[in-house]
C-alpha cells in the first residue's frame, strides 16, 4: 500500500508540473503547491520509525489521528440517541440547555424510556395534586448546636470546582449567577481567587493542599491558621467544608494538569508556574477521629463560628461507622456532610480511580444517612449529596433518600454552554470552560452566561416544586422514599425505602 500511495502523490505531483509548465496560473501553481507538499510528507512517513502505521500508509494514516481525536464530538452530533450517550445523555444535557435559555422544555410525543426495563425509576402522583405555586422547602438551614453564624441554604448549589480546573470567565459567571438566584457557590480546594468574589455566597473548601488556607514548608502543604482564618472570615464565605475525597478520584487527591497552572494560578495556589499540581491523598493537619474531631472545631473557631462540614466518597463502611461513633461520642460534629458518588467528576482523574473505586452516591448517601439515624445526629448534621444530578427527578430522588441538599457541578457547566467535549483535562475545553487558554477563555461571555447559571437553578427550583405538588405535598422536605420507586424485574415494582431501608 505504501508504495501505491506514493506512487499516486508522485504521478500527481508530475501531473500539477506539467499543468503548470503549459499553462502557468495562479490555479495551477496552488495545486503544484498542495500535491509536492503532500508528497513531501508522504515520504517523510514512509521513512520515520515512530510509527507503524504511517510507515504502511503514509499521509493516508493521518486520517486515523484526526478522527481519533474528533471521535467524542462525531459520536455526540452523529452516533448516540437522546439516552446512550454518557456520562450524562443527551436528553440531560438537552433539558438544561432550554432551561438555561429559558427555551421550551417540553417532550413531543411520549417518553424514550422503556417503563419496563429492569432499572426503571418513577414516582407516583397523587389524585389531589397540590398548588406548586405554594410548595415550600427549597430553602434549609446549615449549623448544628455548636455553630454560631448558621446559613439558610438552597437546596441546591453550585458543587466543587476550581479556578484552575475551570476558566476565569467560568467561575465570574457561576459566582454572578449563584447571586442572582441566591444560592451557593463551592469554591473547590483551589482557594478562593477574585472570580469567586463576584457577590455569590461561598462554601469555601479545604483540601489537603490547604490552597489559601495553608503554605509550603520545605516542599510540603501545611495548614496556616493566620492564612486560612483571612479567607474564612470574608463576608462571602458561608460555610467551610474539608475535602477529604472526591468522586473523580477518592483516596488520590487534586489534580491541576502543568498546561493549566497559569501564573496567576500559581500566584492564588502558592506552587511553581508551569507543574502538574497534585494534592497530597490525605491531610498533614490530622492523622486520627479525636484530631479530625478538634480540627473541625479549630476551623469553627478561626472562622468565628460558621457552619463546618467534611466532604467524602464514601469508601471503608468500618471506618465511616468509626468516625459517626466518635462524633456522638465526643459529642462535637461536623454541621454538615458532602457525601460524593464515584460517578462524580468534572477534571482530570486516573481512569482506574474513576471507573473502579469509591462507592457510587446513592449506597453511599444512604448509608451515611443510617449512620446519623442510628446515632442520633440527624437532626445536628446535615447532609449534601453530589453525583450526577441534572434534573428535578435526580434531585427529589436525592432528598428522598436522606439528602438536605444537592451539590451539582457537570450539570452547572452545561449550563455555562459545556459541550461534553471531554477535553477539561486538555486545556483545549472550545467553549471556555475548563481551560486556561485565554483565547478559548474568551469565547465564554460573562454577562451571557451568569444569566443562564441563574436561570437553570430558578427553573430546575420551579420543576423540583412541580414534581412535588404532583405527589401530593406541600413540602419539598416531605418526600419520603416510599414515594419513589424502581423496576427491579419485569413485572416486579419496588419503593425505594424496601430497596434501601
Amino acid at each position: 500500500m505504501r508504495n501505491t500511495i506514493l506512487s499516486v502523490l508522485i504521478a500527481s505531483t508530475v501531473l500539477c508540473g506539467a499543468f503548470v509548465y503549459f499553462i502557468p496560473q495562479i490555479g495551477t501553481i496552488i495545486l503544484l503547491s498542495i500535491s509536492a507538499t503532500l508528497t513531501i510528507i508522504a515520504f517523510y512517513d514512509s521513512f520515520q520509525s515512530s510509527h507503524s502505521l504511517l510507515r504502511a500508509f503514509p499521509l493516508v494514516a493521518r486520517l486515523r489521528w484526526f478522527f481519533e481525536e474528533e471521535r467524542d464530538k462525531i459520536q455526540q452530533y452523529f452516533i448516540e440517541d437522546n439516552l446512550n450517550g454518557t456520562p450524562i445523555n443527551r436528553e440531560k444535557r438537552s433539558v438544561v440547555y432550554q432551561r438555561a435559555k429559558l427555551e421550551k422544555d417540553t417532550v413531543p410525543f411520549g417518553t424514550q424510556h422503556n417503563v419496563y426495563a429492569k432499572g426503571y425509576e418513577f414516582v407516583k402522583h397523587s389524585l389531589f395534586p397540590k398548588d406548586h405555586h405554594k410548595i415550600k422547602g427549597e430553602r434549609v438551614v446549615f449549623g448544628s448546636d455548636k455553630c454560631i453564624q448558621k446559613y439558610e441554604s438552597s437546596i441546591i448549589n453550585i458543587s466543587a470546582m476550581s479556578f484552575g480546573s475551570l476558566s476565569k470567565n467560568a467561575i465570574m459567571a457561576l459566582n454572578q449567577g449563584a447571586k442572582m438566584d441566591n444560592f451557593a457557590h463551592n469554591t473547590g480546594e483551589g482557594g478562593i481567587s477574585p472570580y469567586h468574589l463576584q457577590g455569590g455566597d461561598l462554601i469555601f473548601q479545604v483540601g489537603t493542599g490547604y490552597f489559601g488556607a495553608g503554605k509550603s514548608v520545605n516542599g510540603k502543604r501545611t495548614f496556616d491558621d493566620v492564612v486560612f482564618k483571612e479567607n474564612a472570615i470574608r463576608p462571602e464565605v458561608k460555610m467551610i467544608e474539608i475535602k477529604f475525597s472526591q468522586g473523580a478520584k477518592p483516596g488520590h487527591g487534586g489534580i491541576l494538569p502543568a498546561k493549566k497552572n497559569t501564573p496567576e494560578i500559581a500566584a492564588i495556589r502558592k506552587v511553581e508556574v508551569g507543574t502538574q499540581v497534585d494534592s497530597p491523598p490525605s491531610h498533614s493537619a490530622f492523622s486520627n477521629f479525636e484530631e479530625m474531631i478538634a480540627f473541625i472545631q479549630k476551623i469553627r473557631d478561626l472562622s468565628e463560628g460558621k457552619p463546618v462540614g467534611i466532604k467524602l466518597c464514601v469508601g471503608n463502611n468500618h471506618e465511616i461507622e468509626q468516625m459517626i461513633a466518635a462524633f456522638a461520642k465526643a459529642k462535637n460534629y461536623p454541621d454538615f456532610i458532602s457525601v460524593d458518588g464515584g460517578e462524580g467528576g468534572t477534571g482530570a482523574a486516573p481512569m482506574e480511580f474513576t471507573n473502579y473505586i469509591g462507592t457510587p452516591l446513592i449506597e453511599g448517601l444512604v448509608f451515611v444517612n443510617k449512620l446519623l439515624m442510628q446515632y442520633k445526629l440527624k437532626n445536628q448534621i446535615k447532609i449534601i449529596a453530589s453525583g450526577k444530578a441534572i434534573d428535578a427527578f435526580d434531585i427529589v430522588k436525592y432528598l428522598a433518600l436522606g439528602a438536605d441538599a444537592v451539590g451539582m457541578a457537570r450539570s452547572f457547566m452545561l449550563s455555562l454552554g459545556c459541550i461534553q467535549a471531554r477535553e477539561c483535562n486538555l486545556d483545549t475545553c472550545p467553549v471556555g470552560v475548563a481551560t486556561q487558554d485565554e483565547d478559548l477563555v474568551k469565547a465564554l461571555v460573562v454577562e451571557k452566561k451568569n444569566v443562564r447559571v441563574k436561570n437553570y437553578h430558578k427553573k430546575t427550583i420551579q420543576a423540583v416544586k412541580e414534581m412535588t405538588a404532583a405527589m401530593g405535598e406541600n413540602s419539598i422536605s416531605e418526600i419520603k422514599p416510599n414515594q419513589i420507586f424502581r423496576r427491579t424485574k419485569e413485572d416486579k415494582i419496588v419503593s425505594l425505602e424496601e430497596v434501601y431501608y
